[in-house]
This record gives structure tokens, C-alpha cells and sequence, in this order.
């Protein structure tokens, strides 16, 4: 049976995209078919002669399994911007069932699929939706990357309580030191600890040059996902 975890933030800018590489390079070590999934992308450049994501180039290059890019990222808009407005400005409309079957599709090659949410929690995919409604409709076990900077304890509850409201388990966290000027990150890493009640996974330091393969080796994996 194919293991699936739903990557989100509690805001964009928060390392989502590092988080989950590493975690496909973590996974890998017991999973030997993973791949990444980011279902919408906002912002589109040239990458080796097409236009792509780079976010999706990033968990592209942390995947052991080449797909083509209608699974691995069904939705590409061309803007940088939120989602809906990214879409409406493109002439597109996000289909949450078309994204749930392309996620289908993966699980059918791989062993493994880390899928990351573009934005926040509750990012909007059109007038109606959210990631929300896309995470419930995948009804995966979710992943909150937590970006440590000044707020992010009230960012992190309420995604959280926006999680489990949603009727989705909060498998775990992730902290990143996206602010290397923070202070007492300890002490808000203790916070969270105690009040998300859910594991640790990593701590992954702030690097000039990320390392995605080489942060894997911080990951603490959940035992059902070994």
C-alpha cells in the first residue's frame, strides 16, 4: 500500500518545498519508488527548455520516480500570485476531483508520494475552495512546516486547529529556521511541542544553500511510515 502525507505551512515563504524534499530523501531510505506532488503551482519559469515550477523542479530532482508533469503537478499557472487569482487571470478553473485522480495515479507508481500544498492551510484555489478542501478531499495525514520566526505560535495553532477540524490527522511537524535572527527559537520550539501534541519529525537549521538530501538525515520518521 502506497504511503501519502499532505505537506502544508503556516504561511507561504516557509520552507514547504525543503521540508518536503528532505522528506522524500528520507523516505527513500525505506521506500525505494518516491515522488513528489505539487498539485498547483503559482509562478512558472523556463527550466530545461519548458516552463515548470520550482517548486515542483525541487521535488522533481528529490523524486526516485519520473512522471509526467500533468501528475506531478497538475494545475501550473503562470503568475505568482494566490492561487484563484493566478487561475482566473490564466482562464483556468482548479478541479479538485482531476487533482485527487492524478494523485491516484501516482500512488499506482510509486511507494511513496509527498504531497505539497501551495500557500498556507486555507490558501484560496478559487472563489469556493481552499487547500483545505483539497487536503480533505486527499484525506491524507497532514505534515505543518512551521516557519520560526516571530508569530509563528499563533500561526501554528490555528493551522492546526484548521487541520483537525477538517477531520485530517496532524501526523506531525516540521521546524524551520527560515529567521536565523529569531529569538529564543528553544523556547517557541518548546511551545509548540507541547501544545501541537503531535511528533517532532525535524529541525532543520537555516542554510544559505539549502541541502535538501543532506537534511534528510534529521528526519525522525513516524514507525508506520517505515
Amino acid at each position: 500500500m502506497t504511503l501519502g502525507v499532505f505537506v502544508t505551512g503556516t504561511d507561504t515563504g516557509v520552507g514547504k518545498s525543503l521540508a518536503s524534499a528532505a522528506l522524500l530523501h528520507a523516505l527513500v531510505r525505506h521506500h525505494p519508488r518516491v515522488v513528489g506532488m505539487k498539485p498547483v503551482a503559482a509562478g512558472a519559469e523556463w527550466h530545461g527548455g519548458q516552463l515548470a515550477n520550482e517548486d515542483a523542479v525541487a521535488l522533481r530532482a528529490a523524486s526516485t520516480v519520473a512522471v509526467p508533469p500533468e501528475l506531478d503537478n497538475p494545475v501550473l499557472l503562470p503568475d505568482p500570485l494566490s492561487p484563484h487569482i493566478a487561475a482566473a487571470r490564466a482562464g483556468v478553473r482548479i478541479h479538485i476531483p482531476a487533482i485527487v485522480q492524478s494523485y491516484r495515479q501516482l500512488t499506482e507508481r510509486a511507494d511513496a508520494v509527498v504531497v505539497e500544498s501551495a500557500g498556507g492551510f486555507h490558501v484560496p484555489l478559487s472563489d469556493t475552495e481552499t487547500g483545505a478542501d483539497l487536503a480533505q478531499a486527499l484525506g491524507l495525514p497532514v505534515v505543518l512546516v512551521v516557519g520560526l520566526r516571530l508569530g509563528c505560535l499563533n500561526h501554528a495553532a490555528l493551522t492546526a486547529e484548521a487541520i483537525r477540524a477538517r477531520g485530517l490527522t496532524l501526523a506531525g511537524w516540521v521546524a524551520n529556521r527560515v529567521d536565523p535572527q529569531m529569538r529564543a527559537p528553544e523556547d517557541n520550539i518548546a511551545w509548540l511541542r507541547q501544545h501541537l501534541g503531535v511528533p517532532l519529525l525535524a529541525t532543520l537549521p537555516h542554510q544559505p544553500r539549502p541541502d535538501a538530501r543532506a537534511l534528510a538525515a534529521l528526519y525522525q520518521l513516524p514507525p508506520d511510515w517505515t
